[in-house]
Formats: structure tokens, sequence, C-alpha cells
């Protein structure tokens, strides 16, 4: 900290030579160390404080500059030290600026009255009318943001947020801004009501009117040339690029926009990727990524979600205005061209192709198709459960996230299978073994909500069902087990009991977040009540939820173990628990054997069409395998079989243990 003192006659007289000019010298502070040499042209009125300027800056291209003032206007400024300020064309008023930090080229930066800095502004989301308010802060999650969208029914729990949120906007707001340490702001126009965090890179933009920066040293931000955001929150480590014009918008932790991409009443979470399309009262939660000029996606509820080219929906009712809104839960995709009439829910890690205007709810067959033929919806129940882009996606998230920030905002699970996505498959099971039965089994078509499931589908969809079932819960055996020698079947039932009650009955993915209902009934409740007071203490919740997880998961596995395969707590032996392991093997491999074939068409004739410039088909084969490689060296088939190995061995490893408890047949 910087101790400082009035200016000397002398270095008055010094300053006013190199064209310096102030309302009132007396107002002027310096550091001790403070030495003229590298101020002028520069106006001062108001409170003024500067720092030392002793540093240089190496520029791109080798150019050095040293530290200092230069064709400036500075009203009610403190200059750290080191900083180089020079060539603003109005002024900079009411601003705290960090040491070493680099502003060129600059229209205006100001604080003209007391501002929150975005923190408290309302965004619209999934509602363009209204009703469903997020409001936004610095800290808030994905999480947060979800039940103050999702909860509305819950009106207390809604006003007890607000007044949170509001109790930290107003501590935070102030008269002045901020410009923290080691910021670059270069070539950039209209700069208002705006903090900027550490490390921050503006280059280039437009308008910036009424947000925060939340940029540092670990996780810099970027903004870069055109780019115009007004009531905003921008979080660490994300980058907004050429010509991104944001209105109302919350963008959270590593996030990426670019290429005019524009957006308006929507919350981006961690990782979002949205380039060239345009965004109106979204709730984008972590991973949803578009990349398309002829994308619009509006009022609807996305996460680890990639939209094709020319997705679209609709959220209009055409008499009472846009108030209908739907979802896309977790890792559901769209392809190019695809429509969706709001309202609609499609279920998890669906795949979405063609117009569909009956709107759909099939949130309890995830991992399916929604294929249109004639205005009509198919449904492919459980299929994408053998598609390589399923787990090539499940296998990539974690790989791409790029938050370096190790305050995370976002508790993100990335567990395909988990009681949430099994949950509904138990329910899609037994819908369509009802469908079946009322139906009958000789019936070609099913009518399921809106959509229909041809005879062929509907056996499938129960077959990857059960397997996947047969997986998961067979994971959680052997993970329960692991590592332990047991000396009888007694020994196997103490450890299969759970170390927590919590976990039992239906789980919820609060945008990324896979927890126990009660558990996020228990938050809201605590809300409620006043005992969750702060934006701290609900991170601080979520945070202990996420790092629960497998303790949970595993009480919700127990139960459903027991009543899976007609258990009895008291009475499991080791015979029950070998008897779940083979299953499990048969439904890992069988699995491994449809995404190892789905591979393969990738490497078809049919796939090498238009490779081989003017050759034969000899040389269209060597081109492709130039360009995309062999298929039995393919990085993902051989992990496919190697995942074929592994989980075998892993199999009989607790197999071999649990034999000297089989008697010799089954041994």
């Amino acid at each position: 900290m910087n101790t400082y003192r009035s200016l000397t006659k002398e270095e008055i007289g010094r300053l006013e030579v190199q064209a310096c000019t102030a309302a009132d010298w007396n107002e002027v502070q310096v550091a001790e160390r403070f030495t003229t040499a590298h101020v002028h042209h520069a106006r001062f009125s108001g409170k003024i404080r500067l720092g030392v300027f002793e540093g240089e800056f190496q520029l791109a291209g080798g150019v050095r500059k040293h530290a200092g003032l230069s064709y400036v206007v500075l009203h009610n400024v403190t200059v750290g030290d080191n900083c180089l300020i020079e060539n603003v064309k109005n002024y900079i008023a009411n601003y705290d600026i960090g040491e070493s930090t680099f502003i060129e080229n600059v229209d205006i930066i100001l604080v003209d009255k007391k501002s929150r800095f975005g923190n408290g502004v309302e965004v619209s989301v999934l509602n363009e009318t209204g009703g469903r308010e997020v409001v936004i802060h610095d800290h808030l999650s994905a999480h947060q943001a979800y039940i103050m969208a999702l909860y509305r029914h819950r009106p207390l729990l809604i006003e007890r947020m607000k007044a949170v949120i509001e109790g930290y906007a107003e501590e935070h707001a102030s008269e002045r801004g901020t410009i923290g340490n080691h910021v670059t702001i270069v070539n950039a126009g209209y700069i208002k009501n705006v903090r900027i965090g550490d490390c921050c890179e503006i280059e280039g933009a437009g308008r910036l009117k009424n947000g925060s920066i939340n940029s540092n040293a670990a996780d810099p931000v970027h903004i870069g040339y055109g780019v115009v955001c007004d009531d905003f929150i921008v979080s660490s480590g994300a980058h907004i690029e050429d010509g991104t014009m944001i209105t109302r918008c919350f963008v959270g932790q590593a996030c990426r926009m670019g290429h005019n991409y524009s957006a308006s009443d929507s919350l981006f979470f961690s990782n979002c990727q949205e380039e060239n399309g345009e965004a109106c009262a979204i709730f984008a939660g972590p991973f949803t990524v578009t990349h398309h000029k002829s994308t619009l996606l509006i009022a609807g509820m996305f996460s680890f979600m990639n939209a094709g080219s020319g997705s679209n929906q609709s959220n209009h009712m055409y008499k009472l205005g846009p108030i209908h809104q739907g979802a896309l839960e977790r890792g559901a995709k769209t392809t190019s061209d695809s429509y969706v009439l709001w309202p609609a829910r499609i279920g998890a890690f669906s795949l979405v192709m063609g117009r569909h205007v009956n709107h759909p709810d099939t949130s309890n067959l995830p991992f399916s198709y929604l294929i249109e033929d004639k205005n009509t919806t198919y449904l492919v129940p459980g299929v994408n459960l053998r598609s390589v882009g399923t787990i090539r996606d499940a296998q990539k998230w974690p790989k791409r996230d790029l938050r370096k920030d190790p305050m995370k905002l976002d508790q993100i699970n990335y567990n395909l299978l988990s009681p949430y996505t099994i949950q509904k498959m138990m329910k899609g099971r037994e819908i369509l073994k009802e469908l079946e039965r009322v139906s009958g089994e000789t019936s070609e078509t099913y009518a399921y909500q809106s959509a229909k499931i041809k005879n062929s589908a509907l056996n499938k969809g129960i077959r990857f069902y059960e397997t996947a079932i047969h997986k998961f819960l067979g994971n959680s055996v052997i993970k329960r087990l692991e590592n332990i020698r047991f000396r009888s079947d007694e020994e196997i039932r103490q450890r299969l009991v759970p170390d927590t009650s919590i976990g039992k009955g239906e789980w919820v993915d609060v945008s990324g977040l896979i927890a126990p209902k009660s558990e996020i009934e228990r938050v809201m409740s605590e809300i409620e009540a006043g005992t969750l007071c702060t934006v701290k203490q609900m991170h601080e919740r979520f945070a202990e939820m996420h790092a629960c997880y497998y303790t949970y998961e595993w009480t919700w596995a127990y139960e459903k173990m027991l009543d899976f395969y007609h258990l009895e707590a008291d009475k499991v032996t080791a015979r029950d628990i070998v008897a779940i392991v083979r299953q499990w093997q048969e439904s890992v491999v069988w699995l491994d054997r449809m995404v190892y074939e789905d591979a393969q068409k990738e490497f078809s004739l049919t796939s090498m069409t238009g490779f081989g410039a003017d050759g034969s088909k000899t040389e269209q084969q060597l081109d492709f395998e130039q360009v995309r490689g062999v298929f039995e060296s393919n990085p993902f088939v051989t992990a496919v079989l190697e995942h074929i190995k592994v989980k075998t061995a892993l199999g009989n490893e607790l197999i071999d243990r649990l034999k000297g408890l089989l008697n010799e047949n089954e041994a």
C-alpha cells in the first residue's frame, strides 16, 4: 500500500511545463517515490492519487513503452504503480486503477452514479414475458439459477433468494469503479459502470455498460473487437470475441463466445461455446454448444447439448404471446434443421431429428432418437446407449473443462449413468412393458404421449434399458466391495449397508449437479427458513452435495439392487453378488460390442464417398486412411476393446475374492 503526499511546488512547476493542468493541485496526491518525468499532457480534476511510474511494458513486435500518463483527462481517479495510460479521447472518471495496468486509445471510462456493476440485474430467462426472472450476481451458479427459475410455485423461496442477492448487490455497490492489476484496455470505445478484475484483456470492445468482468490472475478474461455488453456479468476464464452482442446476460466460467453471436435475457454457465447464432431467453447449463449462423435457441433449458445447424424452436402461443418453454435434458442433441415447437421436454442424451410440433414429453425415455416422418414423431427408445457419439461425448466433457479458477461456481457431474438417468430408464422400462401389455405384443406401433414407437424399437428399448441398469448396479456393487477379502456372507451384507440414509428416492439434475431431490428440498427449506442467508452459504451447500455424490449414490443403488434383483437385505450371499457381477460383465461387453459396431460404420465404403479426388476405389480407400486413419488403430476403437478387457478382468477379480464362499459347483 502506498502512502501518499502532496506535490511540491517544483513538481507542480515541472508538470505544468509538460502541459499538465489541474482544477486544484492540492487535490492531487502522489506516492513517496513519484517523479514527474513520465507525466505529460494530463488534466486532473477531483481527488487524484498517482503511484510511481518506474516500469516498462513490452508490446507485440518488440516495442517498449515506459509507464506514465500522456494525453489523458482524469477525474476522481487513483492510479496504481507502474501503469501506462495514454491517448484517452474523452476522460476516465471515478475509478481506482490497480498496478501495472495498460490503458491506451480508449474513448471513455466512467462511473456516473452509485452502481451495482451488473449485480441485481433481472434476466427474463425461459419466458420472455417474465415470470421466471433470475437475478444475476458475481457468484451465480447454475444450481442457484435453476431453483430461482423453476421453483416459482414456492414464492417464499424466491422472495428469500432475491433478498439474499439484493443484499449482496447492495453490499458491493459503489460510486467508484475498479480496474484491477495487470489489466490491458486498448482501442476500446464506451465503458460505463463496469468493474474489471485482475489480468483482464479488453481489445477493441465497442461498448461495455453496467457489468462486472470477474477476471483474475488464475483465469483471465478476454473481451475482443466489436463486443457490446449491456447489463451483464462475465465470469473468470471467459472469452468474448468478434462482434458478440449480449444484453441482460450472465456468462459463466470458461465460456467462449464469438463470430457475431447475439444473446439477450440468457444465462450461460461453465464451458458453454456460442458462435454465429442467436439466443433469446435461454438457460444454457454447462457445456451448451452452438456454432452455426442459422441456429436460434429460444426459451429453452439445455446442458451438455450441441445444436446442429439450423436448429430452432418456437415459443409462441400466437394468441397470448411467447409464454411457452421447453427443455432438452442433459446430453440431448439436435441435428441439422431440427425444430421443436414448445412446450416440449426431451429426455436425457436423446437425439432430435426433423420437425416436432406435437409437444413430445420423452423425459422418462432417455437415450432415445426422436425422428420425424411425415409430421409424425417416431421414438426409438434407448438406442443412443449404443452410439459411439454418446460415449465419445461422455469422455470429452471432462477433458474440455477449461476452468482454471480454483473457485468453481458450478458443481458438474459428468456421469453418463447415474441415479438420475437410471431411475428414468427404470420408469421407461415399465412404460414400454405396459404399452406392450395394453396394446398387445403383435401391434405394429404403440402410441406414447404424442409420439409413436415401432414394435421392434419397443422390444430393443426394453433390452437397452435393462442392460444399462445391470451395468450401473454392477458398477456400484463392484465399487462398494473393492479391495476387501470377505470371510462370510455376513461380512458382505455388512459392507453393503449404506453409510447414510441420504440418497433414497428421486434424484434430480440441477443443471449439472446430480443430487437426491431430498437434499435439494432441504436446501430450499433452509433458504425459506433463513438459515441459508448468504450467497457463500448456498455455494457451500451445493459443493458439499457434489462432494458426497458417490456416498449418496450407493444409498440409492443399494435399495434399487435389492428391488431389481429381488433380494432381501439380510439374506444376500456371495452367490447373489457373483450373479450380479456376471450379469454386469455380459452387459458391459454387449454394450461395448454395440458401440464397436457403431464405430465401424464410420469406416464403411459409404463413409469413404468423396475421398480420392480422381482415382480408383483403391486410391479412394488410401486417401480415406491417410485422412481418417485405419479402423483397427483408431484411438477410440482401441479404447473400447481395452475397456472390454479391463472390465472383464475387474469382474473376475471380485469373483475370485468370493470363491471361498461358494460351493464347488458355483465356483
